[in-house]
């Protein structure tokens, strides 16, 4: 088998704020293994975001590692399962390696990648929401109504920055103009457990759940919260057994966060077993890993909707959008592997 790595950088449309500074661009590589005595390819992508995967340079040094132990290999099957075990403490890195072999076999094997994740019907689309920021009360439900208006039947809405009654007046002025859209709160950590208590107080009965609304590791506090909650950050900071103790309305799988698409969809069954919903988003990922979170989500049964229309937050991306956003849904590819294949411009 051979194996090569190119890095690559993407400009996003509009600097990200977060917690952890300003973010302009998404940088990652691309990995790509083909099999020497045939045509099967699989192409897998790294996007890692410190605080949810390892940094740059560590995913950078570890898929360099990688590369030279799989290239030109007599043995390169086994030797990619022993790095996968290897891999579990980078987990972009494990994503490009996982989505590379698990796109190389679905390929090979005729099939698309949700398939091979363990669909066992046609999914031609998986549903998803939109994104409402922060604003005040008046331009959060202008913002709301749009996304309605473009066939978002769910929408997340971001709170946390402003003070609880100000949320509490953004989230109920929504819901009066759109009673029949589901809506959830996206808090990112920023409460103590009596400010997101107060919360869910006020406006609970309004939203599916509110999403991390203490930080990460207050499993604790999170499962002594009356009223739906669904779990984020917390996913990468705990083992998922430990964050299921938080007894969560819905966990949010992001699978370059969590170590690959077979992981992602792994975890999704365990949370299916005790009830409780799985919801696929990206990290702001390029083509690649983005179409892989859609075949992930199309291999959940039943699965809600998800927080896969982050296309048009990059200004470039790594190729075409094969799984683009239309009436709140995204298309899942039906040829063979991911889909993407194809995608490896990216040279410096």
């Amino acid at each position: 088998m051979n194996a090569d790595l190119r890095p690559f950088s993407l400009p996003l449309a509009d600097p990200l704020d977060t917690a952890r500074g300003t973010i302009e661009r998404r940088e990652g590589f691309l990995l790509r293994l083909e099999e020497a005595d045939s045509e099967g390819v699989g192409v897998g992508e790294a996007t890692p975001l410190p605080g949810w995967t390892e940094h740059h340079d560590e995913c950078e040094a570890v898929l360099t590692n990688v590369v030279e132990a799989i290239d030109g290999g007599d043995d390169a099957q086994s030797v990619v399962v022993d790095l996968l075990d290897d891999l579990e403490p980078t987990p972009a890195a494990r994503h490009a390696l996982d989505l590379a072999l698990a796109d190389l076999r679905a390929s090979r094997g005729g099939v698309p990648l949700y398939r091979y994740l363990g669909a066992s019907d046609r999914v031609e689309s998986v549903p998803v929401n939109a994104t409402v920021g922060d604003a005040p009360a008046e331009e959060t439900v202008a913002e709301a109504e749009q996304a309605a208006k473009a066939g978002f039947e769910c929408l997340k809405v971001k709170v946390g920055a402003r003070p609880l009654s100000a949320d509490v007046e953004r989230i109920e002025a929504v819901s009066d103009a759109l009673p029949e859209v589901e809506l959830r709160a996206d808090a990112n950590a920023t409460w103590t457990r009596e400010q997101a208590q107060q919360f869910l107080d006020a406006a609970g009965d309004r939203l599916a759940y509110v999403e991390q609304p203490l930080p990460a590791t207050d499993v604790a506090g999170l499962a002594a919260l009356s009223g739906p909650v669904a779990l984020d950050e917390t996913l990468a900071a705990v083992e998922f057994e430990d964050a299921l103790d938080a007894n969560p309305e819905a966990v949010v799988l992001k699978p370059v966060a969590l170590g690959g698409p077979r992981k992602a969809v792994e975890l999704a069954e365990r949370a299916r077993e005790e009830g409780i919903r799985s919801v696929v988003t990206t990290t702001i990922d390029g083509a690649v890993a983005r179409t892989a979170a859609v075949h992930v989500a199309a291999a959940i049964p039943d699965v809600p909707a998800c927080g896969l229309a982050t296309a048009n937050l990059l200004e470039s991306d790594l190729g075409p959008d094969i799984a683009p956003v239309a009436d709140g849904r995204a298309v899942v590819p039906q040829g063979n592997g991911n889909g993407t294949a194809d995608t490896w411009r990216y040279d410096d």
